[in-house]
């Protein structure tokens, strides 16, 4: 069950992103920072460790996760480090996520080419 869950759970945010963007005039930057915004919001209240127990993969790849690694980062690090720590936090735990998406989208630019 877990494997239709993974699936439907990231299924079901792009359809909420579609609605989003064809009844609003958000643009797709829009709906990532709320999406992102929602994702911390949801570690806030600890439901989004519910969602990756019972979605597994489906909610770990979403743009909701870096949303709540960068809460997590940020309540961990002024929990240990103070106000300063609150930055420093989010910072630290968000960077591996940065960097992979980064190397990543070079790694594709390089072998697919744009359409004109």
């Amino acid at each position: 069950m877990i494997y239709l869950y993974s699936f439907l759970l990231p299924a079901i945010i792009c359809l909420i992103a579609q609605i989003i963007l064809d009844n609003t005039k958000l643009t797709p930057g829009h709906v990532t920072s709320l999406f992102t915004i929602v994702g911390g919001l949801l570690s806030y209240l600890n439901l989004y460790d519910l969602l990756i127990k019972y979605c597994g993969a489906g909610a770990t790849s979403i743009i909701m996760n870096f949303g709540a690694a960068l809460y997590q980062g940020c309540y961990h690090g002024l929990k240990n480090n103070g106000i300063l720590g609150a930055f420093t936090g989010m910072f630290s735990k968000s960077s591996a996520i940065l960097t992979a998406t980064i190397i990543f989208g070079f790694i594709i630019s390089l072998l697919l080419k744009p359409k004109n």
